[in-house]
């Protein structure tokens, strides 16, 4: 297979906050760096980015801007999900903001504050951070990094992908996912993983891949990564999310999912979720003026009980049910399929038992415990 695209290549500039100078993962970075220009700004400073008064739409120029920062909040967090859906009792380790793809969907357009791509180098901080958690309790955590951002667009440049697995290997009351659209893996290859990291990708109907998740690895690059990722030992996730309706949806994720599991092997995969397409009401508009093309924003949608923008529920639930008629005819008998912020009405008018989605977090523990 050709190398795929790295998103790490789409990068201008590196700005590096005065503070961040000593931190030694700092010189890690900017040793891989290559050609990329590196500016050294204040702490009180913002990357450089000519149309910034124009924010939101400035995304297109701020995701090539890359700041080298530090958190000083909580890297860990609970997955934000709403009470009135069911949630799986997630939770997010935030290691930075935004992405150098460029989903045509993504929610952080209308959530972010600021246009450009940042990570955080204080690293120590955000394992000290984990230690006191996984010390503290004997509760399992299943734990991602791709809320908001790519777990594994920068990895080529980052290589904190190398430094959380081996992180997690010994972890027995915890598991990693890491979540991405890029095909670039070579960081994972060879590491002791202790069957502690699951390599999770994000898949549509190709219709949709195309057109709409511009600079993300094609699908075909995606499910070959995944494929190496599992002669590699490492337990495997897939997400169906958003589900966009679409012309002749039924044949596109039809496809997708016979490709899937052509190409990866049934009994490598812990989890597969399925979401319809939902947003925060301010990203419509964001959205369709960096991205006039947009129609799926021109169909009906209603304010779900989390303020979101859904599909009406028979729509979902047509959706969902031809999705996981062909997810049946393949997946493994060990493999938890489930919704991302469905309703319990939902889940049973789709022909999951009536304590499927109660259980939900239990069910996905035992898939990886």
């Amino acid at each position: 297979m050709p190398q795929t695209t790295n998103p790490v290549n789409y990068l201008k500039k590196i700005y590096v906050q005065e503070s961040c100078h000593h931190y030694p993962y700092t010189a890690d970075i900017l040793k891989r760096a290559g050609n990329i220009e590196v500016e050294t700004i204040a702490d009180h400073e913002n990357p450089g980015i000519k149309d910034i008064s124009s924010f939101p739409y400035s995304f297109k120029e701020g995701k090539q801007h890359l700041l080298l920062t530090s958190n000083k909040g909580p890297f860990f967090k609970p997955c934000p999900g709403t009470r009135e859906y069911q949630c799986c009792g997630y939770q997010i380790l935030n290691i930075g903001m935004n992405c150098p793809m460029d989903c045509v969907y993504c929610i952080l357009q209308a959530y972010l504050n600021n246009p450009w791509l940042s990570f955080f180098v204080n690293i120590d901080d955000l394992l000290s951070e984990l230690d006191l958690v996984f010390n503290r309790t004997n509760q399992f955590w299943r734990i991602g990094t791709g809320e908001f951002t790519d777990s594994m667009a920068l990895d080529s440049l980052t290589g904190l992908s190398r430094i959380l697995v081996d992180f997690f290997k010994d972890k027995k009351n915890a598991i990693l996912e890491l979540k991405s659209k890029s095909a670039v893996i070579e960081n994972l290859k060879g590491l002791d993983h202790g069957g502690r990291t699951v390599m999770a990708w994000s898949l549509n109907s190709p219709a949709i891949a195309d057109r709409h998740e511009l600079k993300a690895a094609s699908l075909e690059e995606r499910l070959a990564a995944a494929a190496k990722c599992a002669d590699w030992g490492y337990k495997l996730a897939f997400h169906f999310d958003p589900i966009i309706y679409h012309k002749d949806w039924q044949a596109g994720y039809s496809h997708i999912i016979g490709e899937l599991f052509r190409k990866v092997p049934a009994e490598a995969i812990v989890w597969i979720s399925l979401g319809a397409l939902r947003y925060l009401p301010g990203l419509r508009s964001v959205a369709l003026r960096r991205f006039p093309g947009a129609r799926f924003f021109q169909e009906e949608f209603i304010i779900g009980l989390d303020n979101k923008l859904r599909y009406f529920r028979s729509l979902r639930v047509e959706l969902y049910k031809h999705i996981l008629n062909e997810l049946r005819k393949y997946v493994a008998p060990d493999t938890c399929l489930y919704f991302c912020m469905e309703s319990e009405e939902v889940w049973q008018e789709c022909g999951f038992k009536s304590d499927d989605a109660r259980n939900l977090p239990e069910n996905l523990d035992r898939a990886v415990s």
